[in-house]
């Protein structure tokens, strides 16, 4: 799934939360109109997420390129051996920062936008999630294929 259908369901998920737990208002919004905006803005980043993820699809299709391989679990699997093997497979150290990064930046209750801002504060934590995942989700599925192809004998990649 893409970054910008699950930031998408982020914001549904907030935005129900907010007509449902919120009595204050948010920035001088009532609780229904913010609520609402983040349901209607979540709907969108849906919406827009599938037909990116439909255009990049043709895009590779028409390209030649290969699709990643795996579902969801076979890529979660798949992540400790790519990191075993990331020489072979050709991931650089500016990927593997970025991953740590992005992953310590999650943990850490150090932010750039604090959590005591309301909505805003918790979608950077959620956005650099969302980036971490699908980034490891696709390079995962990427080295599914090269580790298919590898036991095969096709090229290889890297």
């Amino acid at each position: 799934m893409g970054p910008v259908i699950l930031f998408g369901g982020l914001l549904v998920l907030l935005g129900a939360s907010t007509l449902i737990w919120r009595d204050a208002d948010i920035v001088g919004l009532s609780p229904d109109a913010s609520g609402g905006l983040l349901l209607a803005l979540g709907a969108a980043a849906i919406v827009a997420g599938f037909v990116l993820r439909a255009r990049r699809r043709a895009r590779r299709i028409a390209n030649g390129e290969p699709e990643p391989l795996g579902s969801v679990v076979d890529r979660a699997r798949a992540v400790p051996r790519m990191l075993r093997d990331r020489k072979a497979y050709g991931i650089g150290g500016g990927q593997l920062a970025a991953w740590a990064f992005a992953l310590v930046y999650v943990v850490s209750p150090v932010d750039l936008l604090p959590e005591l801002l309301p909505i805003i504060g918790v979608t950077d934590d959620a956005g650099v999630g969302v980036w971490l995942l699908t980034s490891l989700s696709a390079a995962a599925g990427g080295y599914l294929r090269w580790e298919s192809e590898k036991r095969n004998g096709q090229p290889q990649r890297g």
